[in-house]
This record gives C-alpha cells, sequence and structure tokens, in this order.
C-alpha cells in the first residue's frame, strides 16, 4: 500500500519521539508503533485510510504501550511519572520544555538524532540507533550498511536503547554552548541516511527517491539551526546537488548512469540553491572539508550543461585531494574513473592496482576495471571482469546493466 509507505518514511520518526517523550520506554515504544503499522496495513486497505493518519497509529501505538505496562504491573495512576516533554534550546543556551503540540516545535526528529547520537553512546552505535529511530530503517538494511551480520546489529540497537532508558539521555537538541561540538555525528548521520536511499538493494529494489529527500529535508533542519556553519552548509549543498538529479536517475525501471541522463530532468532550481551555499566556503579540515570536496565534485558534475562539456581534469583533482584527506578505497575507485576521463583509461586502470584487497569482493570494482580494459581494447579481458561484477553483484537492476555489458562484448554481430 503506497500510501501506508508514504505514511511510515514520513511519520516514523515523529510518532517514535512523541511516544518516546511521554513513556520513556523505547523496547516498548518502538515494538508498539511497529504493531501499529501492522494493524493499519491490515485495515486500510478495506476500511480505507483515516483522515489522519498519524493520529489514528499514535493512538494505536499508545494503547499497546499501556498494555504493555499493565501487562508490568505499572498501575495507570503512576504513568505520569513517566511523562517527558521534549527539550529544544532557548535564546539563552538552555532548553526550553515544549509539548508535542506545540507549534513552535517544527519536527520531533531533530531531538531525536542528537538522543541517538549522545556521547555517552559508543560511537559505531550512534549512526545505527539514528537509523533505526529517525528513518525506520529495518535492521537488516543497518546491517548491510555497517557490514556486519543482522544479528550483530540487533544486539547492538539493543544495548543502545537501553543505554539511553537507563542513563536518561535527553530527547532533545542540545544547548547553544553544546551544539557546535554534537554536530559531526549528526551530519554524519543524515549523510549516511540519504546515501543508504542511495544504494541500490538487494533483488528489484531500486533507489528509495523519497526516502533521500526526508534526509535532504533533515540536513536542511540542521543547517536552519546554525546556517553559517560551514559544516552544514556543506552538507546540505552535497544532498541537494546529489538529489537534484533523481528525476534522470531511473528510466523504463533501469538505472541511468551519469552521462546517459536527460539532463533537462535536472532540478536546477535546486542546483542553483546549493551552488550558492557553496559560495565563499574556503578550504577547511577535517570532516567539513570531506564534504566540500564531495559538494564541489557534485557541483562539477551539475554545472556541465552535456556530458562531454565535464571538466573531467577539475573532477579528478578534487578527488585527489579527497583521497588524501580520507584515504579511502571508494574515493580511489571513483577517482580512477575520474583519471580515466581526464587522461585515458590506461592511467585510470593504474590506479586501481591494489584495490583488490582493500575492497574484497565489490562488483563495483570489477565493473570499473572491466569498462577500462574495454576502452583499451582489452575486450577478452574486459568480459571476463564484466562476468566477475554479474556474479558478485546482487541487485537486479544492475545485474541487468552488467549483462547488457557483457553480451555487447561476447555475443556475435
Amino acid at each position: 500500500m503506497k500510501a501506508l509507505e508514504k505514511v511510515h518514511r514520513e511519520e516514523w520518526g515523529r510518532l517514535l519521539a512523541l511516544l518516546f517523550a511521554r513513556f520513556r520506554r523505547l523496547d516498548l515504544v518502538e515494538d508498539a508503533l511497529a504493531e501499529a503499522f501492522a494493524r493499519a496495513a491490515a485495515r486500510w486497505p478495506t476500511d480505507g485510510m483515516p483522515d489522519n493518519p498519524a493520529a489514528w497509529l499514535y493512538r494505536s501505538a499508545q494503547r499497546t504501550v499501556l498494555d504493555g505496562l499493565r501487562h508490568e504491573d505499572v498501575a495507570l495512576r503512576k504513568l505520569p511519572l513517566l511523562a517527558a516533554e521534549v527539550l529544544r534550546p532557548d535564546a539563552t543556551g538552555g532548553h526550553t520544555e515544549v509539548g508535542s503540540d506545540d507549534s513552535r516545535y517544527a519536527d520531533e526528529r531533530l531531538p531525536m538524532i542528537f538522543m541517538a547520537t549522545h556521547p555517552a553512546l559508543a560511537p559505531e552505535i550512534q549512526a545505527a540507533l539514528a537509523l533505526r529511530f529517525v528513518m525506520g530503517l529495518p535492521t537488516s538494511r543497518i546491517a548491510r550498511l555497517f557490514l556486519v551480520g543482522e544479528a550483530t546489529m540487533a544486539a547492538r540497537i539493543t544495548r543502545g536503547k537501553k543505554k539511553i532508558s537507563g542513563s536518561g539521555i535527553p530527547l532533545a537538541i542540545p544547548a547553544a554552548a553544546a551544539l557546535p561540538d554534537r554536530l559531526e555525528n549528526a551530519a554524519r548521520t543524515v549523510y549516511l541516511a540519504f546515501t543508504s536511499a542511495y544504494v541500490p538493494g538487494e533483488g528489484a529494489d531500486l533507489l528509495r527517491t523519497a526516502e533521500a529527500g526526508e534526509a535532504v529535508g533533515l540536513a536542511g533542519m540542521l543547517h536552519a539551526l546554525l546556517p553559517h556553519t560551514p559544516l552544514l552548509r556543506c552538507l546540505k549543498a552535497l544532498l541537494m546537488l546529489q538529489h537534484a538529479r533523481r528525476g534522470a536517475r531511473i528510466s523504463d525501471g533501469a538505472l541511468v548512469l551519469l552521462p546517459d541522463q536527460d539532463r533537462s530532468r535536472w532540478h536546477h532550481g535546486e542546483i542553483a540553491e546549493a551552488l550558492g551555499l557553496l559560495m565563499d566556503q574556503p578550504p577547511a579540515s577535517g570532516y567539513t572539508e570531506e564534504l566540500r570536496l564531495q559538494a564541489l565534485i557534485a557541483g562539477a558534475h551539475c554545472s556541465a550543461p552535456r556530458a562531454e562539456a565535464t571538466d573531467w581534469p577539475s573532477i579528478a583533482g578534487l578527488y585527489g585531494r579527497l583521497e588524501e584527506l580520507t584515504v579511502s578505497p571508494v574515493v580511489r575507485l571513483n577517482r580512477a574513473v575520474a583519471v580515466a576521463e581526464a587522461d585515458g583509461p590506461a592511467v585510470g586502470l593504474e590506479l586501481l592496482e591494489g584495490l583488490d584487497a582493500r575492497l574484497p569482493g565489490s562488483h563495483r570494482l570489477a565493473g570499473v576495471r572491466a569498462e577500462l580494459l574495454r576502452r583499451c581494447g582489452r575486450t577478452t579481458e574486459a568480459a571476463g571482469h564484466y562476468q566477475l561484477a554479474l556474479d558478485l553483484c546482487k541487485n537486479a537492476a544492475e545485474r541487468r546493466h552488467l549483462q547488457r555489458r557483457v553480451d555487447d562484448l561476447t555475443l556475435p554481430r
């Protein structure tokens, strides 16, 4: 049911925050909210969607939580003691208590991000908790993002929930004095949420552009807290530039590579706004510089009126600086593609040397190597690497693309 999927995407984080603000029991409220959505999936197709779906879900989940508390022999007269108000910083740097219906409070998901990324929580669980609480991602997807087993990730999330409930970590936007030190973890989480939506899933699962749009909105809310902060300006610009191409990324159920995208379908107003955020942003350090360089690369792609007008030498240079900063094998892979466009496929191939050990089992590495070998005229080797990429790839849309490349090289004409 598409309408319910939309409600889940837009309301999960808000409803979970409101329920947690009242009951302070993550174990109960998360299960109760999931049960409420399951009830909606069973009833709404026949009964029709209620006028206020979020209110229906909230009431349903609230009843389930109350039932759970009764079963734990928690007397109803003690329930008010469990209540906790959502907090947001006031102008003096302290916190202002606001109720769930307070019009001054824009979105309950923002305090949820800061709660999930609180420094009292282990670093390896902060982003995972935020993805679970704010975006409602299933544990299986979060586990794939972090390259761990589902059972391992489920255990981490459970430990994190117990820590939040047991340590009194507030559902709050930090006070003004503490906010700058908390921004990087929040920004990393929002970026991870965005990229997870653009990573093709297994099977026929393509891109989740609406989910990515929610992450762009979160980046915008973070930016609104401190609009002159370089970190948040670069984060918002990067996500907007990447998301502005959403209308051209898929055609007839297939992924469309950047050079083949119809640029008239890009959202050029969003591109202009994002480029404006990058103006006069000098080189920085750390994660801010990482986001700035990525945004400049995305901006260079979005500024080219045609694929053949892309400034590949500049992009290759930006990737070189990004690799120096991050020492990431994925950045090296992307740099190899850019260098191949700027200086020729043979030079790009040289940059792939040594990446097999750093990116074991990567179908994208095999696919890039195959493409560069093909451009060098080494078609037999290229066919073998396309087949390797095909064997490693799990996404149906990507597999169709790779199969076409294999067929182009191996089928008689």
